[in-house]
């Protein structure tokens, strides 16, 4: 009896004594971090690659949609709502995908905010090239999206009303996220006023730190993710913006933990340290999504305490998966109506047009559009680029779908006044972007970035090398940038004089400056340039190009020869070596 009753005495002073070391074990317990992940992935200048298909060369294709889409659903097994999927602009244009339903379907939902839907976007911000097929296009895509559609930096003109939500949160099992949308403010510099019209575009740096100060003062989000549709660096800067903003906003906005960005079609996997030391990831998965960037965030909350981050960044190749089967069945009907509306034939081509030659000289690819250019407008000269790399469309019937490879973008038609003196410097300042200074015929025609590689590449962007049409010129490759550009006279003969105003047929992207062919050029301000606007196109170039050759039947395509480089004999030679350099042959 005596025994039992110490053994009974001896456990209630045990039990008394262990009771405050257990509770304490159990508050540790609940206080210790639990060690969770949360994935972002992002996609960006889609251009309308919804599909393993070109729809332009009626082939198979790399990259698409529907092989991000694989590559989600292999990532959602593993992460489950821990997975976000972010879109950074650009995919209204691009591909047929995109234009039918801007242009055709526009009674459908649009495909763009379908396929989106179907992924289970979290959220996207708009590029520029969503704002270009215009007002009542891009707020139908944004209202087909069961997300939200994010950008700080549009505002309603003169207002200080965001045109779109800044900015959406996303709870992640108790991460808070934040995620930012910005645009390039350029957008002006491309696009006509009525296809933005009662908006404007502000400086991206000056409304981050607007949207990021609100956000930390009334959202206290974990983690800050920008969603930038602007490039790395560089392009087009103003006293006013600047073009490419991705690098300059991370470092000198802090509260940033990542930026997702495209435009510039470069891929980046890159980190910056801010002003006030902290470290911010920038990924750009590039272009028509054959790949994704992505970020794992590993992260642990102790209580109340601040979540603690570890992230690590990737850009993930999706060429090699296969699309996913699901994705086509679903988008299976919209496939085939875009592939009927292609194969439509708008009418023959008695020879072929090769968009190669157009960098070695006049060539019957860009005179086809200088001749629908002053056909169109009734103007005395006209100025155009080659808008396709390397297209090749052959002889016979043509299709919708070549009308792509021909004109690639959604540009409209101006007519301009412009005098004798502009024309000319705006000529000097393409050929500058052009051709490389020749001081014997060894050396090269062309302006590359290096020519000792084994595969050099063009220095500048060769949608800004513009010739004319309307006038008699030679370019003088042995002659200094400014000098090298001889008229002699208009087309029909009658002089060709400095100080006389002409009018001239230019596309919509240079007529708004795309370029600065125009501004830096011709040396005309830009907010002069929409006084100088006599007449515009209500709808794109190809929707003309696709009357210009319905309305013929039969088209022969033929260079005017309106223009030379010189000397020839040099420039002979030097065309056939650069042209093995760039494509393979001549």
């Amino acid at each position: 009896m005596h025994n039992i009753s110490y053994v009974i005495i001896m456990q209630r002073i045990l039990r008394l004594f262990c009771l405050p070391i257990w509770c304490m074990l159990v508050l540790v317990g609940c206080n210790e971090s639990q060690t969770k992940k949360l994935k972002i992935v992002c996609s960006t200048d889609v251009h309308g690659n919804f599909f393993p298909y070109d729809f332009c060369s009626d082939s198979s294709s790399t990259g698409s949609l529907a092989r991000v889409s694989s590559y989600l659903n292999g990532e959602r097994e593993v992460y489950g709502d821990n997975l976000l999927f972010i879109d950074a602009g650009d995919i209204l244009q691009g591909q047929p995908t995109s234009y039918y339903y801007n242009t055709q379907a526009i009674e459908e939902p649009h495909l763009a905010a379908e396929v989106l839907n179907y992924l289970k976007c979290d959220a996207a911000t708009l590029g520029n090239h969503d704002i270009e097929p215009g007002g009542a296009t891009y707020q139908r895509y944004i209202g087909d999206c069961h997300f939200p559609v994010v950008c700080g930096n549009i505002y309603f003109e003169d207002s200080e009303t965001p045109f779109l939500p800044p900015y959406t949160i996303k709870e992640c099992d108790g991460v808070k996220v934040a995620i930012l949308g910005l645009i390039t403010p350029a957008v002006p510099n491309w696009l006509p006023r009525n296809l933005w019209r009662g908006l404007e575009f502000i400086d991206m740096e000056l409304a981050a730190r607007r949207w990021m100060d609100y956000l930390h003062r009334y959202e206290q989000p974990d983690v800050v993710v920008g969603l930038f549709h602007s490039g790395y660096e560089g392009g087009i800067v103003t006293d006013s913006y600047a073009e490419n903003a991705a690098r300059s906003v991370a470092e000198q906005v802090p509260g940033f933990d990542v930026v997702f960005y495209g435009h510039d079609h470069t891929e980046r996997n890159t980190q910056v340290v801010n002003v006030v030391g902290d470290t911010v990831l920038l990924l750009n998965p590039a272009n028509n999504a054959n790949s994704v960037a992505t970020v794992e965030i590993t992260y642990s909350k102790q209580g109340n305490d601040k979540v603690q981050l570890a992230l690590s960044p990737a850009i993930v190749n999706v060429d090699d998966l296969e699309p996913d089967a699901r994705f086509l069945e679903k988008f299976s009907s919209q496939m085939e109506k875009v592939k009927a509306y292609v194969s439509r034939r708008v009418g023959t081509f008695t020879q072929a047009m090769d968009a190669r030659k157009a960098y070695l000289g006049p060539s019957e690819y860009v005179d086809f559009i200088h001749r629908m250019q002053l056909d169109i407008t009734s103007a005395q000269i006209s100025f155009a680029a080659p808008l396709s790399y390397d297209a090749l469309i052959p002889a016979g019937d043509i299709h919708v779908r070549d009308l792509f490879k021909i004109y690639r973008y959604e540009n409209q038609l101006y007519l301009m006044r412009l005098s004798g003196r502009e024309i000319r410097d705006y000529l000097e300042m393409s050929y500058s972007l052009w051709i490389n200074g020749m001081s014997s015929s060894e050396d090269p025609l062309l302006l590359f970035s290096d020519v000792r590689t084994s595969k050099p590449t063009l220095k500048n962007a060769y949608y800004n090398f513009d010739s004319a049409a309307g006038i008699i010129y030679d370019v003088d490759v042995t002659k200094p940038s400014g000098q090298r550009v001889i008229i002699k006279s208009l087309a029909d003969g009658k002089p060709f004089e400095l100080d006389k105003i002409y009018y001239v047929a230019v596309n919509s992207y240079r007529g708004n400056g795309g370029g600065e062919l125009l501004t830096k050029g011709a040396g005309i301000p830009k907010e002069e340039l929409e006084g100088r606007i006599e007449y515009a196109t209500d709808a794109d170039l190809r929707f003309y190009l696709y009357h210009y050759i319905e309305g013929r039947g039969m088209v022969t395509p033929q260079s005017l020869g309106q223009w030379r480089f010189v000397p020839e004999g040099w420039v002979k030679q030097a065309a056939l070596r650069d042209s093995q350099r760039l494509f393979g042959r001549f």
